[in-house]
C-alpha cells in the first residue's frame, strides 16, 4: 500500500467514490473526500496530505478560490494540487495553474489517466533534484550548468541568450511540469531584452531552433503555455 494521503475534494458522490475506488484499487489507501471548499480548506490542514485532487465547481467556495488560499497559507502552499474541472475554457485552467496547481484533468477522465498523473505529480515532489551553484542538470542529451552557464546539446556547445539560457533551465528543471507563459515570465527576468507573454513565444521558436533536431524536447500545451519532455 502507498503511504501517501490523497485529498478528493468533489462535490459529486458519484465521482468521488469513483475517484476512491480507483485510488484504492492501486494502493493509495490513504483517501480522504469531502464537497465543499470550506471542508476542503479545514482538512488540507487536519489531515495533510500530500497531494489533493480539486474540483472547480464547489457550492460555497470555489475551487480556484480554495487554490488560491492553500497556495497563500504557508502551511499549505506546499502541497501539490491536480485541479479537476468539466470546463473547457483554457482561462480557468491558466488562471488555477498560474494560482500554483500542479496539473489539471477534465472531464470526463479516464482513471487510468488520473492515476497516471497523481504519481507524475508525486514523483516530481517527491524527487530530490540537484539544483547546487555550480552544479550540472542533466535531462537526455542535454547538460546545463547555472554556475557556468555552459550548455551542452549530444557535448555539443550551445549558445544561448540569457533569456533563453533561463526559460530552458527553467523547464527543464521539472520535466513534464507544465510553465503557463505567465509563471516563465515571472521566473525569468531577461536582461537582453524585455520578457513579456508574447516574448516567450518569439523565445520559444528560437529555442527549438537551435535545438535543432532536438526541438521535441519543448512541448507546446496549447492555450496553457510549455514543458520539457519527461525521460
Amino acid at each position: 500500500m502507498s503511504k501517501e494521503k490523497i485529498l478528493v475534494v468533489e462535490d459529486e458522490e458519484a465521482i468521488q467514490e469513483l475517484i476512491r475506488y480507483n485510488l484504492n484499487k492501486d494502493g493509495y489507501d490513504r483517501v480522504r473526500c469531502c464537497d465543499s471548499g470550506e471542508t476542503a480548506l479545514a482538512a488540507a490542514q487536519e489531515f495533510a496530505p500530500d497531494l489533493i485532487l480539486l474540483d472547480l465547481m464547489l457550492p460555497g467556495i470555489d475551487g480556484l478560490s480554495v487554490c488560491r488560499r492553500l497556495k497563500s497559507d504557508s502551511r499549505t502552499s506546499a502541497i501539490p494540487i491536480i485541479m479537476l474541472t468539466a470546463k473547457s475554457e483554457e482561462s480557468d485552467i491558466v488562471v488555477g495553474l498560474e494560482m500554483g496547481a500542479d496539473d489539471y484533468l477534465t472531464k470526463p477522465f479516464s482513471p487510468k489517466v488520473l492515476i497516471a498523473r497523481i504519481k507524475s505529480v508525486l514523483r516530481r515532489v517527491n524527487h530530490t533534484e540537484a539544483d547546487p551553484i555550480g552544479g550540472t542538470l542533466k535531462r537526455g542529451p542535454l547538460s546545463m550548468n547555472r554556475g557556468t552557464r555552459e550548455v551542452l546539446l549530444d557535448g555539443v556547445p550551445l549558445s544561448l541568450t540569457f533569456s533563453e539560457f533561463e526559460i530552458l533551465y527553467l523547464l527543464a528543471r521539472r520535466p513534464g511540469w507544465v510553465y503557463t507563459r505567465g509563471q516563465i515570465v515571472n521566473e525569468v527576468k531577461g536582461d537582453d531584452y524585455p520578457v513579456t507573454e508574447r516574448a516567450i513565444d518569439v523565445q520559444m521558436v528560437s529555442l527549438r531552433r537551435k535545438l535543432g533536431d532536438h526541438c521535441t524536447l519543448i512541448e507546446t500545451v496549447r492555450g496553457v503555455g510549455y514543458r520539457f519532455v519527461q525521460e
